[in-house]
């Protein structure tokens, strides 16, 4: 038998590193999925083709490798969009591959064929195609480079079904399909040699005797003398600010010198999205609370890795008065909505890590103690509004009592709204990439497929998944592939009855629910019908034993989800971001 299509994807994916192929199977990809299987690649088929994204999007912010998720044409591509335009905005480097129709038909009305590129030329990379099996090495090489290299982000691979099979079981299929329209006549003989002439151009490569070359990752370089401006300005400084962003955190493999040049750097630093966790759960430098008030007093801002967009009030919340040192693979995003004195355009973890060979700089100990009093100060106010009474939880104490009882190996998956913007200001990441949420683009409904992918890269960590009520709604049949592929997650759902960061200023402003409204659901049932536990919680004195029940559960292989019943709090009243 001849090498396939669906092999040589397969090749190609597991010389890349491939561990885990995401997908929801379909007829136009299955020789990708059993070539897969057949490599030893792991197939873990979701239950919704944006969760299979989702899950890429995972593996690669965790191993720096590209995630791989695969699905079927037409609806199955559509079905991902949200996941993909998530995976562009928040810079996560991954494939898609989307099967298509057959060469022959395409455009002829077969099922499922749409003009899938004009779909998604906005919202991935890169969309590449594959017209004949010559294209299939060089276009896949491509895809793993083209999602690597300048800025990151997803890239779609068109996968024509005839173009998966192997070359003698398609010329049997347009022979009998010739077949089947003979009449006596020209107009028969025409159409069979035009099919056999098809079907020459489709296979005019011999797959066996190809060699995949692989192909550079393009990174921007810098100048030493942008280096030696960054060190003038921030010895310069007095009150100085570092902001560093998920960006920094593409390399998952040096993260470590990366959190060693930050220390060395010696400004206080305030972690956002996927940053979070590089300092561990506690540093002298690391500032979690009063953001606002601390770019308002600084005399130097280096924000490493984001553009001054709605997190920094558009550069609004960054004194007039300081310096701004800004470091960015975007060229655009260099300069989005305020122009710095000095932009770099490079790497943030490559730059930072040059600026810390440069050894300690002197210690602002004034400027980092008076930050870190404001900082304790927050948080003796977390813990007052914690020991309130609600109804039912008070959130704040459920969240206090879970970080204190996350150990240091946890991985914590953020997928909501109210519940989950209150746990960023509580919950410590313990680690360097043990924080993932969405990212810029805000999405709801990430939060299985993060969990998936999080847990599958790192079996012995612990996942904890924080769900809103209303944002568990996208995945929570997942549990069905956490129970079928071994994944014991553990998800906990703040369960308040309805979308409160949404309510918050609706009711207040428009004097209106309308829409807002849940039902207090048993979450932690619907999850055992998936075949996985549940607890639910709804008293304080509940909260440690079914956490460490939870904990027990997922140490044997069971995926839990704890139903926790939560009472309302204004402790982020006036929050929505716009």
């Amino acid at each position: 038998m001849s090498t396939s299509g669906g092999q040589v994807i397969a090749q190609v994916l597991r010389d890349h590193g491939v561990q885990y192929l995401f997908t929801l199977c379909g007829g136009h990809i299955s020789p990708i999925l059993v070539g897969c299987d057949n490599l030893g690649i792991n197939i873990i088929d979701v239950r919704d083709e944006a969760n299979a994204v989702f899950a890429a999007d995972a593996v690669s912010r965790v191993t720096g490798i590209p995630g791989i998720a695969a699905v079927t044409a037409g609806p199955g591509v559509t079905n991902t969009i949200t996941a993909l335009k998530n995976a562009q905005m928040a810079q996560s480097p991954l494939i898609l591959l989307g099967g298509a129709a057959a060469t022959i038909t395409r455009g002829r009305g077969s099922l499922q064929d749409i003009d899938q590129m004009a779909v998604l030329k906005s919202i991935v990379k890169a969309g590449l195609a594959i017209r004949r099996n010559c294209d299939i090495l060089p276009v896949m090489e491509r895809a793993f480079q083209e999602a690597r290299s300048g800025i990151p982000g997803p890239v779609f691979v068109e996968c024509p079904i005839d173009l998966l099979y192997e070359e003698s079981l398609v010329r049997a299929w347009y022979s009998a399909s010739g077949e089947k329209h003979k009449t006596a006549g020209l107009k028969s003989k025409l159409f069979q040699f035009y099919l056999n002439h098809h079907v020459d151009k489709m296979f005019a490569c011999d797959l066996d005797a190809m060699e995949a070359v692989p192909q550079e990752i393009n990174t921007p370089e810098w100048k030493q003398q942008k280096r030696e401006a960054a060190l003038k300005l921030i010895r310069k400084a007095v009150k100085p600010v570092l902001i560093i962003g998920s960006q920094a955190m593409l390399h998952p493999h040096e993260t470590a010198p990366l959190a060693k040049a930050v220390e060395k750097i010696g400004m206080p630093v305030f972690l956002t999205g996927m940053a979070r966790g590089l300092l561990g759960a506690s540093s002298r430098l690391q500032m979690r609370h009063n953001r606002k008030d601390a770019l308002q007093h600084a005399d130097l801002v280096m924000i490493a890795g984001m553009p001054c967009d709605f997190r920094l009030g558009y550069g609004k919340a960054i004194s007039s008065k300081a310096k701004l040192i800004s470091v960015n693979l975007s060229k655009s995003d260099l300069t989005l909505n305020r122009t710095p004195d000095l932009g770099i355009h490079a790497g943030p973890c490559e730059f930072i890590c040059a600026l810390g060979e440069a050894g300690l700089f002197q210690d602002n100990a004034e400027w980092i103690r008076s930050l870190q009093d404001a900082d304790k100060r927050r948080e003796e106010k977390i813990h007052s509004l914690a020991q309130k009474k609600t109804e039912y939880v008070n959130p704040l104490l459920f969240l206090k009592k879970l970080d204190a009882f996350l150990d240091d190996g946890s991985i914590i998956v953020a997928d909501g709204g109210d519940f989950v913007g209150t746990a960023s200001y509580i919950l410590r990441p313990r680690g360097p990439l043990t924080w993932l949420d969405p990212g810029v683009f805000g999405t709801l409904g990430v939060g299985a497929g993060f969990a998936m992918g999080a847990k599958l890269s790192r079996p012995d960590s612990e996942v904890w998944l924080i769900y809103g009520d209303g944002s568990a709604g996208y995945s929570l049949q997942e549990f069905d592939t956490c129970v079928r592929h071994n994944i014991p997650l553990i998800a906990v759902i703040g369960n308040d009855g309805g979308w409160a960061q949404i309510a918050r200023d609706q009711v207040e402003v428009l004097k209106s629910d309308v829409g807002t409204r849940l039902n207090r659901t048993d979450y932690h049932k619907v999850a055992e019908g998936y075949g996985g536990k549940g607890f639910l919680i709804d008293r304080e004195d509940q909260i440690l034993p079914t956490l460490e029940q939870a904990r027990e559960t997922a140490k044997r292989g069971i995926p839990v989800c704890i139903n926790l019943l939560i009472g309302a709090t204004d402790f982020r009243k006036g929050s929505i971001s716009m």
